[in-house]
């Protein structure tokens, strides 16, 4: 092979062969690929529309990557350059490693401070909160009451623990700076033992630990099959106690179930007040949303925090990380946020062992290559009989995967108004009832659009 014409179409058939590549993606997005240059260590590709270049690199980058390395025998840095993208000088390469570190550079010191004003309060955890509150308030008077003494609050991570310990910090520190408030994790109780033992300074660690007017520990769970540090802690914890200084503490579960924890300590912990942190409604998820994006000077239109609410669901620390990845997206394509921009944060921040969500250009895809035309044909003008069919099928099935506002699926679809996709879903409704035959397509469709989500 002397040209990388021919190489690509040995690449081509790999991707036919081995990664049972069908007619109509291959034409539609490999076929795109028009060869620029090869050499030893980059394969560089022309296209015609950024969006090609996006689908290409998301669904077939890998398999790509692979072909050349195996009709090569070494591998090669696949990039793709669209003929309407901005020159290098504005924009990054294709490749997209550099724009991910810059996104990650952009929302990582977007930040803002753990305090009572910074925390959304909803029926999830509005009895943690409130003891918190009164804990900061008593201790910001010199007061300590038995009754909060010690407070256990206990959850799932990412719903709030450690911004809740650290805003009692923030508030008693911002009233009474003279207070000793010392704020740790377990591990780091940890590492101070081990380095006082090392040294042989242990009254170093007593006297930072047991001279503690307010005593915060995060992750109480992590002393787990650790016998000296549970000591320690024990002894520091019954000096505190009996003095009457405060002492809150958090967990991943109530006391009852540590139990690899040494029952003297678990019997303590249920001798103050616990509360508990479950995972947030709806409602309180889109403050959470609204709320954050309002610290980092971020307007999220009412759309897209109701989808990032319905997909991020479980952990509060998703919806903040998702807020600045908008923001960082917001800053990079100088545009507003969009659901479309959403999905993209979304997909980023889902952990592998979660679906991956399915995104609307997923969908329209999908639904081209079912009927033969293109992706741009569906969100274009075109009238002909087929194109408008696949045109208003993909939006039935967005509608009916994503339940997406209807506002925004006419974004999705050329800026189409509220009107027209409202008689595309219900045209189609309508012919599902009467046509079997295409029934049959239309649920094939949704069925493998959801397959695909959950590989």
């Amino acid at each position: 092979m002397n040209s990388f014409s021919e190489v690509f179409e040995e690449v081509k058939k790999y991707c036919v062969e081995v990664g049972n590549i069908g007619n109509a993606p291959m034409k539609t997005w490999i076929g795109a690929l028009q060869p620029v240059e090869l050499n030893e260590s980059n394969a560089s590709f022309r296209v015609q529309t950024e969006f090609q270049k996006k689908i290409i690199e998301q669904s077939y980058g890998n398999l790509l990557n692979e072909a050349f390395r195996t009709i090569l025998g070494f591998p090669v840095r696949i990039t793709i350059k669209a003929e309407n993208e901005h020159d290098e000088d504005t924009h990054k390469e294709t490749s997209g490693i550099t724009k991910n570190e810059e996104l990650e550079r952009s929302y990582e010191f977007a930040e803002y401070d753990y305090t009572f004003d910074t925390f959304i309060e909803g029926r999830s955890n509005e009895f943690a909160l409130a003891a918190c509150k009164a804990v900061a308030k008593n201790c910001s008077s010199g007061e300590y009451s038995l009754d909060y003494n010690p407070l256990f609050i206990y959850g799932p991570s990412g719903l709030g623990k450690t911004h809740l310990i650290t805003a009692i910090a923030n508030e008693i520190r911002k009233n009474r700076p003279s207070c000793n408030i010392v704020y740790i994790t377990s591990e780091t109780f940890g590492n101070d033992l081990i380095n006082a033992l090392n040294t042989k300074v242990i009254s170093d660690f007593h006297e930072k630990y047991r001279t503690a007017d307010i005593l915060l520990i995060d992750d109480i769970q992590f002393f787990a099959h650790k016998e000296r540090m549970q000591e320690e802690f024990f002894n520091t914890f019954y000096k505190l106690h009996s003095e009457g200084k405060q002492i809150v503490i958090t967990s991943d579960k109530p006391p009852k179930e540590l139990v690899t924890l040494e029952e003297r300590l678990r019997t303590r912990f249920e001798g103050g007040l616990i509360a508990d942190i479950s995972v947030p409604d709806f409602e309180t998820r889109i403050a959470i949303i609204k709320r954050k994006a309002e610290l980092l000077d971020l307007n999220i239109p009412g759309e897209v925090a109701e989808f990032m609410a319905n997909r991020l669901k479980s952990n509060i620390r998703q919806l903040e990380g998702a807020v600045k990845k908008l923001k960082a997206l917001k800053h990079l394509a100088g545009s507003s946020p969009s659901i479309s921009m959403a999905q993209s944060v979304i997909r980023d921040i889902l952990t592998d062992n979660q679906p991956i969500p399915i995104t609307v250009e997923k969908i329209i895809s999908e639904v081209a290559t079912v009927y033969g035309v293109s992706p741009e044909d569906i969100r274009s003008n075109k009238r002909s009989s087929q194109i408008s069919t696949a045109r208003k099928v993909a939006i039935y099935v967005v509608r009916d995967i994503t339940q997406m506002p209807l506002a925004a699926i006419g974004q999705e679809f050329g800026g189409r108004d509220h009107s027209t996709i409202v008689y595309a879903i219900n045209n189609i409704s309508d012919a599902l009832k009467k046509d079997a035959n295409l029934n049959t397509l239309v649920s094939d469709i949704i069925k493998n659009i959801k397959d695909k989500g959950r590989m």
